[in-house]
């Protein structure tokens, strides 16, 4: 569907508040004419002509005595003026109170469809696979869901109600001039058609031009989001003058891009004022030439005049007609790229026919492999099984798969052939939701939340209770750590939680995962990069976290494993062995080697053996 008409759909909630603007629009733009038309029988009280109507009189003037003369019937010239002063001015007041609520009418109807467009591509985001998310920047889509949603909002309210207004003012403005000359009003409209094809060609440039602009907007955040975040890594290498040189240069390229489309957009208001400009010229000259006009004689000077101020009003409404498709344009180029992300296949779906997942027994997995997009295979024919109240450890050198096998388990990802069964039904048949309710996950790389300790902790547990948050702390070792900080359970850990350590921030994870109490666990690296007494007290931890669950583990330090009822080790995508701690040493291997690799040089340096 064109990117128009999925706008316009957009506004179907609003309809009723849009009604309401329109309408105020049109009475405001009627009671504008009104204001236009009543100077006529004002300038010719003023004139000393009231009630006099000339051979040059028009149509307009008649209509106008007649509606006027009992208004001021046995009135002096001066007392009739006043009289019809005071009905111009509240006239004017009423047109300015009804734009007045026609404009707070579009502020609601399009802040409330930038509000329902943000979350619905929000809402969306979480759905897509992780596959999306390696591909594309993250500043690109914090510019979709912020920059590019608030562009759409120009075209679908605001704009729209200003040419719908400009649209009615023309019209109520022609039927003003054609009441006073049909045939000068018919000359005025023949040169429109020359302003809309000169303006053809700029529209068509500014789309193009604004659609990269957009691009390159989204690119300038990304790399502000992407370089904030890594202001450590930054300032360790003394990289900020070659960082602001980039940063600069993609700042040139972004004003490049404005540049080029203010180029094209500016031009349809000077274009239109010049177009505006000649008709007026060309107004005042055929008003004074009566054969031209059709009339016998000239205009009324008091016909003259409002003839000129209409024809001069009508430059403000053409200049918005003018430029809404140059305003369609740019916001187009905007509403493209948010459908390109709505348009991406959710990976999250919860399937009518899923069943509920159901733990019991075990999980198998049966000669699973796996691929990310169309590259090459990152796991083949993986076999083993994991049963229920057992620990699995996957071990293997960086890059063998362990993370990517962990991952198929709560569904992150679906493998591309054989199957995962939890007590004999194939994950593919079990909601993603229900199966993930069963599961807790603490990695390596703690994701915290820029709230407080307390919310980090319940964080998907929403209805535990500060007892239940705080036992949890407590069995993760968290609870000391945790007392000092300034406002203890209610303390704000900043973004990523960087007021913490590693290793509290790992406790953090764990007392998170301990609340939620889920029968299977996978721990991902939970231990890496600890210094030895956070080390201590993470494992210390664990050791409580994994009682009496089915866990899945990974690990680099196989000290962290020796007690696994089953050992698989992974290269390069494959099983290469599998047995218990105390087998896979006897057997020798990939496993004996990583083993030798870890420990065999600590052991004799400490003369201790283990």
């Amino acid at each position: 569907m064109r990117a128009e008409l999925r706008l316009l759909r957009l506004i179907i909630p609003y309809r009723g508040l849009l009604v309401v603007g329109l309408g105020t629009t049109l009475l405001a733009s009627l009671l504008d004419g009104f204001t236009l038309v009543l100077l006529v029988p004002i300038l010719k009280q003023l004139f000393g002509t009231a009630g006099a109507l000339r051979s040059g009189s028009t149509q307009l003037e008649g209509l106008m005595d007649r509606v006027v003369d009992p208004l001021v019937a046995g009135l002096t010239p001066g007392q009739a003026a006043a009289r019809l002063v005071v009905l111009l001015a509240a006239g004017l007041v009423l047109k300015n109170a009804l734009s007045y609520a026609s404009t707070q009418v579009s502020v609601r109807a399009q802040e409330g469809l930038v509000r329902d467009l943000r979350t619905r591509l929000f809402g969306h985001l979480l759905t897509l696979d992780f596959g999306f998310f390696q591909r594309t920047r993250g500043g690109q889509l914090i510019s979709g869901i912020i920059t590019e949603v608030d562009q759409t909002k120009t075209v679908i309210t605001a704009s729209l109600l200003s040419f719908f207004r400009s649209l009615v003012v023309v019209a109520v403005t022609l039927f003003i001039l054609s009441q006073i000359s049909l045939r000068l009003t018919l000359l005025t409209l023949a040169f429109v058609p020359f302003l809309v094809l000169g303006l053809q060609k700029l529209l068509r440039r500014l789309r193009a031009h604004a659609r990269d602009r957009a691009h390159e907007r989204g690119e300038i955040t990304a790399t502000a989001t992407e370089r904030l975040g890594a202001i450590r890594l930054i300032r360790s290498y003394g990289e900020e003058l070659r960082e602001t040189a980039h940063f600069k240069a993609q700042a040139e390229r972004y004003r490049k891009r404005v540049i080029r489309t203010q180029r094209f957009s500016s031009l349809t208001g000077p274009v239109t004022e010049v177009f505006s400009g000649i008709l007026v010229i060309l107004i005042i000259w055929a008003a004074t030439k009566p054969g031209l006009v059709g009339l016998g004689a000239p205009l009324t000077p008091e016909a003259v005049i409002v003839f000129l101020m209409a024809a001069l009003r009508l430059t403000s409404p053409f200049k918005t007609i003018a430029s809404f498709p140059a305003v369609m344009a740019v916001t187009l180029a905007s509403a493209e790229r948010i459908f390109g992300l709505l348009d991406q296949p959710a990976h999250e779906i919860e399937a009518p026919g899923d069943e509920p997942a159901r733990f019991e027994r075990d999980i198998v997995f049966d000669q699973v492999s796996f691929r990310y997009d169309d590259g090459d295979l990152v796991l083949r024919d993986i076999s083993f099984t994991l049963a229920k109240g057992r620990v699995v450890a996957l071990v293997g050198p960086s890059g063998a798969g362990k993370t990517t096998l962990a991952d198929l388990l709560p569904r992150f990802h679906d493998p591309i052939s054989g199957q995962i069964l939890m007590d004999g039904v194939p994950l593919t048949r079990i909601g993603r939701r229900s199966l993930r309710s069963l599961m807790g996950v603490v990695s390596q790389d703690t994701v915290l939340l820029n709230d407080t300790v307390k919310a980090n902790i319940a964080y998907g547990s929403p209805g535990a209770t500060a007892e239940q948050i705080e036992a949890a702390a407590e069995a993760a070792n968290a609870g000391p750590f945790i007392a000092v900080l300034p406002q203890g359970y209610n303390t704000v850990l900043g973004e990523r939680g960087t007021r913490l350590s590693g290793g509290q921030r790992q406790r953090i994870a764990i007392a998170r995962a301990l609340l939620r109490d889920s029968p299977i666990l996978i721990l991902d690296e939970a231990t890496s990069a600890l210094d030895t007494e956070s080390e201590r007290l993470v494992q210390q931890a664990i050791e409580r976290l994994m009682q009496e669950r089915t866990v899945l583990v990974i690990a680099h330090r196989l000290a962290t494993v020796r007690d696994a009822d089953d050992i698989v080790v992974l290269y390069s995508g494959g099983i290469v062995q599998r047995g218990s701690h105390e087998e896979l040493l006897r057997a020798g291997g990939l496993y004996r080697r990583l083993y030798d690799l870890q420990f065999r040089g600590e052991e004799t340096a400490l003369g201790v053996r283990v």
